[in-house]
């Protein structure tokens, strides 16, 4: 029997962790584990989405809640060590980038049980968001890292990570918007509730980052941009937190009384997917609603200075506004008016993938597992260190028989770092690979 625990704590991670968990379900010799670390405590944010998405009832809750974030990074950890040591999993699985995962991998890799990271690779360079620092300590402690593109796999690849340990899957997000908007369409009431008619003037907004609620003045700054937006419908269904944020910094009272504004509770998510795939635009500074956007084709306004979601901005489909309330006003009436401006935005392949996220995960983890799956040192740092070199990829012999290093990635003629994929023997397209020299497990010291 092959025993997989899932842990997930927010609602992001239970959307995205759904796909996985229930290919998981599909093997009849999977013992599967489900832990809910009650970081999302609010029955809105949380167990809503689990009874939508037809998960299993967790087996444990945490019941995390509130408080700093070491308070609650500590009160899972702890936690998780004991769940861990009851039930004795060959495998942790959790996604991400909050404190849940943070503490979730922490606690594997204290007691050797391996661990995977769904969605790794993902990096915005701002050390400033403390999902940053969560997301790169979680890649660093996996045995197995599910980066969704070939762009996060490469982000590992540069810090070292093995490039056996990476496997490029697609986003999982994808998955659940294609398995879930369907039923959406016939089970969702939100559009009525709402008395929602004029579609063509719908926009949705969500903001919930710290980096904005926590300040005041970016906060008054994106709410007053909102709030001149007086000829469109903005639904805005609101973070509890941002909301007692609001009420703190003195913006509440104006705000909710605009009448183009409606402000509602946090939607369960078949509700919140019929809603962001009839927007003609969302506003947000959630990495997840990025995500579904795009999938869903919808254009995005990000309210962030960076995105660890690099790609849908390459493609076209997603601008970084920051808190500048002119750039809100100028891009989302370019979206709402120009249509030849929106359909740019809109007409691009998903480079998230074809929504089988979850299965591949799911095949990968159980391949893992039954050839033997634990934590082990590369190879080549057996010593504890490793040398990196550059080196032209026609001088280079057959790297599949090689002892003495690994290939991290090769440049293409025109510069382009490239993930090495299946064959490692150089291709005539590669031009310059990156190498990391060292001594093979064999070899005597």
């Amino acid at each position: 029997m092959v025993s997989v625990l899932c842990v997930a704590g927010t609602r992001p991670e239970i959307i995205k962790m759904a796909p996985v968990i229930k290919a998981l379900q599909r093997y009849s010799d999977v013992d599967l584990t489900f832990i809910h670390s009650g970081q999302h405590y609010d029955t809105n944010m949380s167990k809503v989405f689990i009874k939508e998405l037809d998960l299993p009832q967790p087996d444990e809750n945490i019941k995390a809640g509130s408080g700093s974030h070491a308070e609650q990074t500590a009160k899972i950890l702890t936690q998780c060590e004991k769940i861990y040591k009851k039930y004795k999993p060959d495998l942790v699985l959790s996604e991400g980038d909050t404190n849940t995962v943070l503490a979730s991998s922490l606690a594997a890799i204290k007691l050797g049980i391996p661990y995977g990271h769904v969605e790794a690779g993902l990096r915005c360079y701002d050390r400033k968001m403390p999902e940053e620092t969560n997301r790169v300590i979680a890649d660093h402690n996996a045995e197995l890292c599910f980066a969704p593109t070939e762009r996060s796999a490469l982000n590992l690849a540069f810090e070292g990570i093995p490039t056996e340990k990476i496997h490029i899957t697609g986003n999982t997000i994808v998955d659940a918007c294609i398995q879930n908007l369907k039923i959406a369409k016939t089970k969702s009431k939100i559009l009525q509730k709402l008395g929602i008619t004029k579609r063509e003037n719908l926009i949705l907004l969500t903001c919930h980052r710290a980096e904005n609620t926590d300040n005041p003045q970016r906060l008054k700054n994106i709410t007053n941009a909102i709030a001149k937006l007086e000829e469109y419908t903005i639904v805005f269904p609101i973070h509890p937190r941002t909301k007692k944020l609001l009420k703190k910094h003195g913006n509440w009272a104006e705000f909710s009384r605009k009448e183009h504004i409606i402000c509602i509770d946090p939607l369960g998510y078949l509700d919140f997917l019929l809603l962001l795939s009839k927007s003609r635009v969302v506003l947000t500074d959630s990495g997840g609603v990025q995500e579904e956007a795009i999938s869903l084709k919808v254009p995005c306004l990000t309210l962030r200075y960076s995105t660890e979601r690099p790609e849908t901005v390459e493609c076209g489909t997603n601008i970084l506004v920051n808190d500048e309330s002119e750039k809100i006003i100028h891009y989302t009436r370019k979206i709402m008016e120009d249509k030849e401006f929106r359909d740019k935005m809109i007409t691009t392949a998903n480079p998230y993938g074809d929504g089988t996220a979850g299965k591949k995960i799911a095949e990968i983890c159980y391949e893992k597992i039954l050839n033997g799956l634990e934590y082990e040192n590369p190879v080549y740092m057996k010593r504890g260190a490793a040398n990196y070199s550059l080196e032209d990829a026609e001088k280079i012999p057959d790297l599949n028989n090689s002892t003495t290093y690994k290939l991290i990635c090769y440049f293409n003629k025109e510069g382009k770092p490239i993930f090495p994929k299946n064959s490692l023997k150089p291709e005539p397209k590669w031009k310059t690979l990156i190498r990391i020299e060292g001594e093979s497990k064999n070899e005597s010291s």
